[in-house]
């Protein structure tokens, strides 16, 4: 199996800087997308931010210009940098990766158990 873990989230005021960080550990053969997602009281699930191993990514439009995916591919790890963090930018933040677990096997997705992001103003 594949464990991804978050690690990163914490309070901070509005206009500050929180940067995520997701290792993927386990069984895995290859680790194609990592995300980050969001989910804040009441609301569903939402994709920040989207990485592929060649590094291309994509965000969602209301943290274009604030935040930054990255991933190290040698470390399994994926990151986000949040900069300009705004008090709706409040949620728990969780990273899925993409993996197979064998040459021949599938890709499924892997989820993380989430970190908490709170945003004062």
């Amino acid at each position: 199996q594949v464990q991804l873990v978050e690690s990163g989230g914490g309070s901070v005021q509005a206009g500050g800087s929180l940067r995520l960080s997701c290792a993927a550990s386990g069984s895995v053969f290859s680790l194609n997308d990592m995300g980050w997602y969001r989910q804040a009281p009441g609301k569903q699930r939402e994709l920040v931010a989207n990485v592929i191993r060649d590094g291309s990514s994509m965000y969602t439009d209301s943290v274009k210009g604030r935040f930054t995916i990255s991933r190290d591919n040698a470390r399994n790890t994926a990151y986000l940098q949040m900069n300009s963090l705004k008090p709706e930018d409040t949620a728990v933040y969780y990273c899925k990766g993409v993996a197979k677990l064998e040459a021949g096997g599938p890709f499924k997705d892997y989820w993380g158990r989430g970190t908490q992001v709170t945003v004062s103003s």
